[in-house]
């Protein structure tokens, strides 16, 4: 990963995390700074290995993949907290070359993001269960981020991971939906 790209990553991730603080601390009449640890704890595990599982996979597969910021998105990202909700576009890992690569490959790729979701947010969701008090809390609120990033990037609509995981195979996309959908709004 060269300079450019961790940069790009740093500054989407502390720009979320900014954002959810935000959020937060006004839905909960709380101090921004005492919850910018817990959103930088949850963005991180949710958004930075989402990206990253994405970009590895695809270099697998033997082709360049790299995250690339948007700055507009970024700025939505933070505009979106005042409103009152979170619409999170800060970038994405762009693949270069996919012609050299299947549907199949493709599909892989793109679920790799929501399954990583998937299986940091059951690590967490296990964490909280053995926890109290501060760390309970913090590791529930990231499950729940993670299976929520997760849900969302699997909704087959746009650009988002689900369509191409919904073309490649369907059983696999109901699978990795439906526990993000649990993962989301049963826990």
């Amino acid at each position: 990963m060269d300079n450019k790209e961790l940069s790009e990553i740093l500054i989407s991730w502390l720009t979320i995390s900014l954002a959810f603080a935000i959020l937060l601390g006004r839905l909960n009449s709380s101090n921004i700074i005492s919850i910018i640890p817990i959103a930088l704890f949850a963005v991180g595990t949710g958004f930075v290995f989402h990206e990253l599982a994405h970009r590895n996979v695809a270099k697998y597969f033997g082709v360049h993949a790299e995250y690339r910021l948007w700055w507009p998105g970024l700025i939505f990202t933070i505009f979106s907290a005042f409103l009152g909700f979170i619409f999170a576009a800060p970038g994405a890992v762009y693949v270069f070359n996919d012609h050299r690569i299947g549907k199949r490959e493709n599909g892989i790729i793109s679920a790799a993001g929501p399954a990583t979701n998937i299986l940091i947010g059951i690590i967490l969701l296990f964490l909280s269960l053995t926890s109290t008090g501060f760390f309970e809390k913090l590791f529930l609120f990231s499950a729940r981020m993670n299976f929520y990033l997760a849900f969302f990037n699997l909704l087959p609509f746009f650009i988002l991971d689900g369509v191409k995981v919904f073309m490649w195979d369907l059983k696999i996309w109901a699978i990795l939906f439906s526990i993000a959908l649990i993962g989301s709004f049963v826990i």
